[in-house]
This record gives C-alpha cells, sequence and structure tokens, in this order.
C-alpha cells in the first residue's frame, strides 16, 4: 500500500509540473515558443530527476530495447550510402547505434539536459534546434526518422516543423514519423487524469489529420508502415482514414475499450512513411 501511495504522488507530481509547461507553451506566442522548448524540458528534467527519460539513461537494457525497437523499423531504409535524421533524438542512443550501418547521422533535439555530452561517433552530429528549425543542409538527407516527437509540437508550429524536414530531404528522400493515436489517448502523463492531452503532448493526431499536414508540406506519398512482429507491410492510408472516421462517430463509450486494446495498440499505433 506504501509503495503504491509513493507510486501515485509521483505521478501527481509529474502532472502538475507537466501541465503548468504545458499550459505556458499552449499560451506562448509563436516567437516565445522559440526559446520556451528548450527551456521547457531542461526545468521538466531538473524537475524530475526521476523522470523515466532520465532514469532511462542509466538502464541498459531498457536502453538496448529500445534501440532494437527503433532499429526494426528503420532497417529496411539504411544502407551505407545515406544521410540519416533522427528529430528529438533525445539521449542519441538511437542515432548512435545507426552511426554504425550509414555514412552520416544529424540529431536534432532542443535540450541538451537529456542530450548530454557523451563522446559521440565521428559521422554523428548533435545539432540543437528551437523546436521548428532543422539547422541542416538543404537537400542533404535521404531518411529522416521522428519517434514520439509529432505530439510535443504546438500545433501551430507542426507545419513549419514539417517545411523544414521537407527541405532538408533529398528529393525521392523519406519521413518516418512515429507518434501515437488520439483515438487511443490520451498518451501521456495526463491519462490518468484526462480525457484528451493536457501534459507536454499538445496534440495528439489521427491518421486523417497527419495526412492531411504532410500533404500542405509538400511531401507527395503516403504510406502506413505497420509491423506486426516479423512482418513489415508498407500500406495505402485510404482504409484507415475510413476507419478512423466510423469510429469518431460511434459512441465514445462503445469504442474505447475496443481501441484500447492490445490489438489496436499494434494496429492503429501510427507510423507514417512520407516521401518528397
Amino acid at each position: 500500500m506504501k509503495k503504491q501511495q509513493e507510486i501515485s504522488e509521483q505521478i501527481r507530481r509529474h502532472y502538475a509540473i507537466e501541465k503548468q509547461i504545458a499550459q505556458r507553451l499552449r499560451t506562448a506566442t509563436k516567437q516565445d515558443r522559440r526559446g520556451l522548448y528548450a527551456t521547457a524540458y531542461d526545468e521538466l528534467f531538473k524537475s524530475l530527476p526521476d523522470h523515466p527519460q532520465l532514469l532511462r539513461k542509466g538502464d541498459d537494457k531498457a536502453t538496448a530495447l529500445r534501440i532494437a525497437g527503433a532499429l526494426r523499423v528503420l532497417q529496411p531504409f539504411l544502407n551505407p550510402k545515406i544521410t540519416f535524421l533522427e528529430v528529438g533524438a533525445g539521449d542519441c542512443a538511437v542515432s548512435k547505434a545507426v552511426a554504425r550501418m550509414v555514412k552520416k547521422v544529424y540529431a536534432v533535439d532542443v535540450s541538451l539536459e537529456i542530450t548530454g555530452t557523451a563522446l559521440m561517433p565521428s559521422n554523428f552530429q548533435l545539432v540543437l534546434s528551437d523546436g521548428t528549425s532543422i539547422p541542416v543542409p538543404e537537400n542533404s538527407v535521404d531518411v529522416v526518422y521522428s519517434n514520439q516527437l509529432m505530439e510535443h509540437l504546438h500545433p501551430d508550429d507542426a507545419l513549419e516543423q514539417l517545411q523544414n524536414i521537407y527541405r532538408v530531404l533529398r528529393q525521392g528522400g523519406i519521413y518516418i514519423c512515429s507518434t501515437p493515436h488520439r483515438l487511443r489517448g490520451p498518451h501521456d502523463i495526463s491519462k490518468y487524469f484526462d480525457d484528451i492531452a493536457q501534459g507536454l503532448h499538445l496534440k495528439e493526431y489521427t491518421i486523417s489529420e497527419l495526412y492531411h499536414l504532410f500533404k500542405t508540406a509538400g511531401f507527395i506519398k503516403q504510406r502506413y508502415y505497420l509491423l506486426i512482429k516479423k512482418i513489415r507491410l508498407i500500406l495505402p492510408i485510404a482504409p484507415f482514414r475510413i476507419f478512423e472516421q466510423i469510429v469518431e462517430i460511434l459512441p465514445t463509450s462503445f469504442t474505447k475499450p475496443f481501441m484500447s486494446s492490445s490489438l489496436m495498440s499494434v494496429i492503429l499505433g501510427i507510423r507514417m512513411v512520407a516521401t518528397k
């Protein structure tokens, strides 16, 4: 009972701090958000030394599993001739692993508090961003990857970041974007308290919402990347969008249990592959 109480207090504290920081981001002007993305996450990690992202830096087993999961997604798109870019690289563990398989790696993040200053591979470059900028040369990247990033952007900034990703991609280059599905959320700390994300998931998306956003940014082709154990499928997006439309018109009381199922976590863990 005491342990459960300690965990609950930890979650409540995390929720209060994250919601407060998120509210500042949500209400900030576009100009103010430029600096706030970095300071917000620095503040979060300093205020919460027990934050999972910080704790996992010392957990070699968890880090190895996270890297293996990312490489399972990425390996079909990697080869020694390409330049790879990860947006929202965090502790850079995935980017450093990818560096062994490609010619060049850029790791973009807003915070040194989480990336740290550990020794990096010779073909690796850490780049700090204001949250939407991608400060690498135009038309220089073959594969861009982000995992659990889009939902942390202010919705007014999402298109600008996508346009900057489009700018740095070579013609025919791809952006692999993994993000939680809104109809299965919320997925941030507010899942314990709210029906809609109120923490640092500033906006969670549906596949249809991302489709329109990517199309506006200029991406000519979008597909849905489905991973089921060892099976990799690159599928048209249209059937998933139709499914979303059906779910959204049905009562939440009916759809919530189904959408929360483990089957839906596999099928609707959004993973878009967009081509320039």
